[in-house]
């Protein structure tokens, strides 16, 4: 445990403080900023200092060591049905939680006057990371191509970005990069590693990761879809 908080502290302080510090001297060498906006700033750094601290010590303790059990867990179901459905409903769930999604949601809604629902968007993205999540699933427990799926799956990317209307194209594909956030990325990947843990004569490197390149095709088609009936 000790251990854990030591190296969080020290992944936190070296993301942080460097980029804190140029901007500080910034401020200072810029001139016109107003000394109450540098304290509210170093303030501010303060407590994102702070939250990343408590957020990667939850991540090591509890949020790996969860999705690897988890994901050791659903294979032993004995049923693909199951598996499957657990497997979309984890991934729904976390997206939803997913601050990055959140402000995308936000963002969205602001500058589009509102024609967007945010809260839609966020339930669409969150179920197209749910279905490849479960699709990715389906991979490691039938083990076919990783390479014929996600080719199939950016063909299909392309040809909706000619047919979706033009404001949800790059919407779309800016949600597929949102989803690679602080909450999504470490359950994903520790999901993985647990389900192929389980799953003998795999390769764990070559079956273990692999699911968020899949996670990432489901919000881009999944909002282009909805441009293409609701837009």
């Amino acid at each position: 445990m000790f251990r854990a908080l030591k190296e969080a502290f020290t992944e936190t302080s070296q993301a942080i403080l460097p980029v804190s510090l140029l901007i500080i001297i910034l401020q200072l060498l810029l001139g016109g900023i107003p000394l109450i906006s540098t304290l509210q700033f170093i303030i501010g750094m303060i407590m994102v200092i702070a939250g990343l601290f408590l957020f990667l010590t939850g991540v090591k303790v509890a949020l790996l060591p969860m999705g690897e059990m988890v994901g050791a867990q659903l294979p032993k179901l004995r049923s693909l049905i199951l598996v499957l459905i657990f497997a979309f409903v984890l991934g729904f769930a976390v997206t939803v939680a997913e601050p990055h999604v959140q402000v995308l949601g936000y963002q969205v809604d602001m500058v589009s006057g509102g024609q967007i629902n945010p809260l839609f968007l966020v339930l669409m993205v969150a179920i197209g990371v749910g279905f490849f999540i479960a699709l990715a699933m389906l991979r490691l427990v039938l083990g076919f191509s990783y390479k014929t799926l996600l080719a199939i799956s950016y063909l299909l990317i392309l040809i909706l970005s000619f047919i979706a209307p033009p404001a949800y194209v790059p919407i779309a594909f800016d949600s597929g990069g949102i989803i690679t956030g602080p909450l999504l990325v470490p359950f994903i990947l520790a999901l993985g590693i647990g389900t192929v843990s389980v799953l003998g004569g795999r390769s764990s490197l070559a079956n273990s990761f692999g699911l968020l390149g899949l996670a990432a095709a489901g919000p881009v088609i999944a909002l282009m879809l909805m441009g293409v009936f609701a837009g």
